[in-house]
């Protein structure tokens, strides 16, 4: 009896730190997305962001069509073309930020959009 009170206080203590390392995760992903609207909206361009798509999670920036300024692997490219579901999350991205849950090459995706003063879209997140 012992012993299976030790192994579901270790199950139990694990779940916790899984799901605080979680809201870190996702605290670390909104700081990043903030940051880089405001850079953009004091001044910077998307394309001094480029190396942000070679990040862990990946930052994306998306114009208002869908076409994906920054991405590692679909810049230049349309997402609306390419996934027109994704896009129309991705889209909703409001000044403020929100998150946008979709799925992507069959994973759940969970990602933070916030849109810039001239209409650019800013994101990053996860999957489970």
């Amino acid at each position: 009896m012992k012993k299976l009170a030790v192994v579901s206080f270790v199950l139990v203590l694990g779940l916790c730190l899984a799901t605080s390392g979680l809201c870190a995760n996702k605290e670390a992903i909104k700081k990043q997305v903030d940051d880089i609207v405001i850079a953009i909206n004091s001044g910077k361009t998307a394309e001094d962001f480029a190396n942000a798509a070679n990040n862990d999670p990946y930052v994306f920036i998306m114009e208002k069509n869908g076409n994906l300024k920054i991405h590692p692997s679909l810049a230049n490219q349309s997402l609306r073309e390419k996934a027109e579901p994704v896009y129309n999350e991705v889209a909703k991205g409001t000044p403020e930020g929100l998150w946008v849950n979709y799925t992507w090459k069959e994973k759940m995706k969970h990602t933070y959009v916030r849109k810039t003063a001239n209409g650019l879209i800013v994101g990053s997140g996860y999957s489970e």
